[in-house]
């Protein structure tokens, strides 16, 4: 399988940079290609300016639109895509909502068929896990209802084949547990994607 490994976190020594070395190592060893985008080492500009924003429903498919023309290859070369990311305030970061927002176009993610209606386009897409930290309980982002959580349930995955699975690898409360949980969660991360066929 073709894999679509999106990485955003600032710092390279993150625990999200050892979470994305174990998937890509796990997802490689079971035999799949995985590619890796590492949006603030390749420096992506997560803002869309009035410019972009102004050709946004031309439906050319990001073709010709500069540093997004290769994101968009890379989506629709992808069968799966993993996310690894750190949740801040209950949602994505910056970095990676501007992912979403500058490369998920009309013409790449969707095509609009009508007020309301939405026809997607990313069929090649069959599978989604997301790999993420929350600094929070558990208990606590059911409480404020899991944002991060409903975008990819109820949205992002909508826009890809018609049966995409979407796998939910979180670990949470990474601002007290201990060097034990993190390896335990690093282990199942590298359990599940290597378990991919």
């Amino acid at each position: 399988m073709r894999v679509l490994l999106i990485y955003c976190h600032p710092r390279p020594d993150s625990f999200c940079a050892a979470l994305r070395d174990a998937a890509a190592e796990a997802l490689r060893s079971a035999g799949h290609a995985v590619e890796i985008r590492d949006l603030y080492a390749e420096g992506f500009s997560p803002a869309l300016d009035a410019e972009e924003r102004g050709r946004y429903y031309d439906q050319t498919g990001g073709a010709g639109r500069g540093e997004i023309a290769s994101h968009v290859a890379s989506l629709r070369r992808a069968e799966a895509l993993v996310l690894v990311y750190p949740t801040w305030w209950f949602g994505l970061p910056a970095m990676l909502k501007g992912w979403l927002d500058r490369v998920w176009l009309p013409g790449v993610a969707f095509e609009l068929g009508g007020p309301g209606v939405l026809r997607p386009l990313l069929t090649n897409i069959r599978r989604i896990t997301i790999v993420t930290t929350y600094g929070s309980p558990r208990w606590l982002l059911w409480l404020v209802g899991w944002p991060d959580w409903r975008l990819f349930r109820r949205g992002i995955r909508t826009l890809c084949a018609g049966r995409c699975r979407l796998e939910w690898l979180a670990l949470t409360r990474m601002d007290s547990c201990t060097g034990n949980e993190r390896q335990r969660f690093a282990a199942k991360v590298r359990a599940r994607l290597g378990a991919w066929r």
